[in-house]
Formats: structure tokens, sequence, C-alpha cells
């Protein structure tokens, strides 16, 4: 997904429900970004934080409790979603309100509706699963 939304040093990634934390963690480790998970889990909050801090990745790291509907999301040059497609829709109307043009936005599986890709990259995981990255500028989604 990183690779997919040509995240650089420097840029700041967002990661919506991010979970364990794993992409904000390998945005910041393998790709020089900074980064900020939102998690409304508070257990896999506390894990994620707690491995970001082991790995010294607290000065380019944060994990933010709470609902990803309610995270101003101006910062980030990158979003990563793997949501439902009914989710994504809820998420549509911050992600334009708040990214600026050329921002762009990952989601793994789960299209934005009325949105269009710039790029869609199909790819499997050392499991044999298949996945389909969606890759949206903001700027270009229509």
């Amino acid at each position: 997904m990183l690779e997919a939304g040509h995240v650089k040093p420097g840029d700041m990634v967002y990661d919506l429900g991010s979970g364990d934390g794993r992409i904000v963690i390998t945005a910041a480790q393998k790709f020089g970004a900074k980064a900020v998970g939102v998690e409304i889990r508070a257990d896999l909050c506390r894990i994620a934080t707690e491995k970001i801090k082991s790995l010294g990745l607290d000065d380019r790291v944060q994990m933010v409790q709470g609902n990803a509907l309610h995270v101003d999301l101006s910062p980030a040059d990158v979003v990563t979603l793997y949501l439902l497609t009914s989710s994504n829709e809820l998420l549509k109307p911050n992600l334009e309100k708040y990214l600026k043009p050329g921002a762009r936005v990952v989601s793994n599986e789960f299209p934005i509706k009325g949105w269009r890709p710039i790029d869609t990259v199909r790819m499997t995981t050392g499991s044999n699963l298949q996945h389909i990255i969606y890759v949206y500028e903001i700027g270009r989604t229509k």
C-alpha cells in the first residue's frame, strides 16, 4: 500500500483503522515518513504504541485512539485505508474536506464509490491471497 501510494521521505502518512500499527511503523522504518495511526480499539492502540516506543519510533510515529470520522486529516500527504466500502463512503466527505490537492488515498480491497483511481494495483501475498489496491489522488478523483 505504501509503495502504491508513492510514499517518500518526509511524507505524512495517516492510517485509518490502523490496528496493530504495522502500516505506520513501516512508513517510518522503510520509507522515512512520519505517520499517524488512528484506531478505535484501545487494546490495539496500546499494543501499537508499545511497539512504536520499543522500536524507538515515537518521534516519527503517533497512535491516536479514536474514531477516524473525527480526525483532522489536513496534515496528510497519504491516507491508507483497509476498511469496507461502506466505511470508505462515510469517510469520503472528510477526505474531500481535509486533504489538499495532490494528497493520495490508498484503499486496500475496497473502492471509494464515485472516485476514479489513478492506479489500481493487483498483487499476491506470500499466502497466495489476491489483493486489489486502489490509489486515488485528490484533485483527480472525478
